[in-house]
Parts: structure tokens; sequence; C-alpha cells
């Protein structure tokens, strides 16, 4: 397999992207709304809803369960502070997670499905290359606009947290820090490789783009449980849980990879237009 010949797939699918102003759009502006409005919230509650004397405002069973560092810089901040600290740092972490893959399943979807509807995807099973290199070429294509704007959100979230915390924590900043670091450059790339992987295979095996982008919304199945798990209180998102997770979807990446090159077929894929 020869990255030149994936790249080229890349760059015809990433003119076309630009183009696309109904799927860049989306995928731009709500993670970035999104990453604003998240750490604003947590200080409207803290300013409105926190009833002075509650256990971090019903936080104890996840505070219990942190690790034993962040439990040491809570036994020194205040009630409103702590329900900042642990709401911004641990309770957002897997929601954040959403992000890439949201972004990603959207241009994925597009990847095969999108062609099929605008009918250029003859052209592109015609070229000469390998079934393999076109699909790295279509994962490229989802993974790397997919992370711009997994960091980008990332970078607006830990400004607005930091401008919130100058004032919260008399000049302290929260972000970032080794766990967000690990999970924005290193869960959220292999999670986007699973979903991305998964949604092309879906997108090739399916007539139309919002087909394809109703089946992959399944992918967000795993990230919900995380979601629920962290504010249950059994998931804690500390860096051991973070790195076995990044584990985990490495071996899940690698065997998507390998499924998705061999149920890959051009002849199918022709055969579903149909």
């Amino acid at each position: 397999m020869r990255i030149q010949k994936a790249m080229l797939v890349f760059r015809k699918d990433w003119r076309e992207l630009r183009r696309n102003w109904q799927v860049t759009l989306p995928i731009f502006i709500m993670p970035f709304m999104f990453s604003a409005l998240l750490p604003s919230l947590v200080v409207l509650i803290r300013a409105v809803a926190f009833v002075p004397g509650a256990p971090l405002g019903g936080l104890a069973t996840v505070v219990k369960n942190l690790p034993s560092q962040a439990q040491n810089e809570l036994a020194g901040l205040t009630d409103q502070q702590a329900l900042f600290y642990v709401v911004s740092i641990y309770f957002f972490a897997p929601i954040f997670l959403i992000i890439p893959l949201m972004a990603s399943s959207v241009i994925a979807s597009d990847s095969f499905a999108g062609e099929k509807e605008r009918r250029t995807i003859e052209a592109l099973l015609a070229t000469p290359i390998s079934d393999s290199e076109l699909f790295l070429g279509k994962i490229l294509v989802s993974f790397i606009p997919s992370m711009i704007v997994t960091v980008a959100s990332f970078l607006i979230y830990s400004t607005v947290v930091d401008v919130f915390s100058r004032t919260i924590f008399n000049g302290r900043l929260l972000l970032p820090n080794v766990i967000w670091i690990i999970l924005i450059f290193g869960l959220a790339p292999t999670v986007a490789l699973a979903g991305i992987g998964l949604t092309i295979i879906i997108s090739a095996r399916v007539k139309g783009f919002r087909e394809a982008q109703q089946i992959s919304v399944i992918l967000l199945i795993p990230i919900l449980i995380l979601v629920f798990g962290q504010v249950s209180g059994a998931i804690i998102f500390g860096p051991e849980v973070v790195a076995a997770l990044i584990g985990a979807f490495v071996g899940v990446d690698l065997l998507i990879f390998r499924i998705g090159v061999r149920l890959f077929r051009r002849d199918e894929v022709l055969s579903k237009l149909a």
C-alpha cells in the first residue's frame, strides 16, 4: 500500500468537502459553540443553583472515586470551587469525545454514500489504486478535519475555563492538564478512527448520505456509556483509565481497518448505484 496514492484520494475529497457547506458548516460551528457553552453552563449552575451545605452539589460519589491527586487538590477548595473543578475537568471529559466522533462521522458518511448521490464515484472507483489505498484515503479525509475541529474546540474550551478559573481560583489556570492532553491527543484520535472506519464501511454499502448518517448515530452509544459511567462515578477519567481506553481503541482501529479492507469490494459498491 502506497501512502501517496491514498493522499490523491484525500486531496480530491478535500476539494469537494470545502465546497459542500452543508457538511462543513455543522461540523465547525456546533463543536465551537459546544466548547464555549459547557464551562459557561457550569458557572451559571454554580451561581444560581448551588445550595450551600450540599456536598459538592450532589457530586459526592464522583469525588469519592477521583484519583488521590485530585482529591488532595479538592481538599483545599471551597465547595463552589470544587464543583467547578470536578465538572470542568472530569464531568465534561467523556462528553468532549463526542466532538471528534460527530465531526468525523458526518464527513465519513459523505465519503461513499455522498459520492453515489452526486454520481462521482464511478470515476473514483476506476482509478488505478488498490482497495486499501482507497479506504485509507477516505479515512484521512475524515480524520484530519475532525482532529482540527477537536483541537480547536479544546483550545476554545480551555480558554473559556481558564477565564472563569482566574476569577474563581484567584488567578489559577486549570487547563491544559495531563488528563486533557492525553484525552485530546491520544484518546480522541483513536475514537475518531474507529468511528470513521465503521462509518465508511456503512457508507460504502448504503445508497445515500442520510441513510449512512442515520446508521452511524449508533456509534455514539459507547461514548454515551462512558458519559453515564462518569456521571454515576463508575468510571473516572484519570490518566490510567484514559491510557487503558487508548489501548483498547487502538486494537479496535486495527481490527476495523482489516475488516474494512476485506469487506470493501468495488464491484459491490457499483452494484448499489443502480
